[in-house]
């Protein structure tokens, strides 16, 4: 299966690195899916798979690290801001509408996790986007943090966020902390065995992926809600 290295702008100009997996047997501009990982993950963690399934079925697949991940350019490193990363993706389907062997009417896309949420808000918002699959979504920041945060530790957490929060106030350095922990009351974004175990075994084959994120992260996720996006995506298939 053949790729292309491709590379585009970002919101802010921010440069963009990833994949282009050409339809299998296409004789003319395709429908094309544009694909990116869940949060902190790089494409090298399966996505390379994902492409070229796509690329076997007939479609093109437009693969890419999320801004301050992976190949992708852009500071703080390790850094998921979800806004950003949804005004992205619409800069990636800008890109795709661009080259000849993409068929501009027929462009949708693929999220999981952290961007399963960040697809559906971008499939709500712009109308290019003709079909969107999201994958175990996050829909719920606030939601999700009263579920996986108990609640003796809801105070810690405050305290370590309100403490990076003054820092970077004053000057200092974004803090980061673990992205997965096996620990349930680690510091950690993902304090789960399954994602634990998910990511370090993933990670094999992504030497570029780091167990960090910063704290700011965690702050930006507990402000994210696609689930007010969803009821806005029809008529477009979800």
């Amino acid at each position: 299966m053949t790729r292309e290295d491709i590379e585009f702008q970002g919101e802010g100009g921010v440069t963009l690195r990833g994949w282009f997996y050409p339809a299998v047997g296409a004789s003319g501009p395709t429908a094309t899916i544009v694909v990116s990982h869940g949060l902190t993950a790089v494409k090298e963690m399966y996505l390379d798979d994902l492409g070229a399934y796509f690329a076997a079925a007939g479609l093109n697949a437009l693969v890419y690290d999320h801004r301050n991940f992976g190949d992708s350019d852009g500071t703080p490193r390790q850094e998921a801001d979800p806004v950003m990363q949804q005004r992205d993706m619409r800069h990636a389907i800008s890109y795709a509408t661009t080259r000849p062997d993409v068929d501009e009417s027929r462009i949708g896309l693929w999220g999981t996790s952290y961007t399963g949420g960040v697809s559906i808000v971008v499939a709500a918002v712009d109308r290019r986007v003709r079909a969107v699959v999201s994958q175990v979504p996050g829909v719920s920041g606030a939601g999700q943090a009263i579920r996986a945060v108990r609640p003796d530790l809801a105070a810690h957490l405050r305290g370590m966020l309100d403490g990076d929060r003054m820092n970077r106030f004053a000057g200092g350095e974004p803090g980061v902390v673990p992205a997965v922990s096996p620990d349930p009351a680690g510091p950690a974004m993902m304090p789960d065995a399954g994602a634990w175990e998910w990511f370090t075994e993933a990670a094999k084959r992504a030497p570029n992926w780091k167990n960090e994120v910063t704290v700011r992260s965690m702050e930006m996720a507990g402000e994210y809600e696609p689930i007010s996006y969803i009821s806005r995506v029809s008529p477009t298939p979800l």
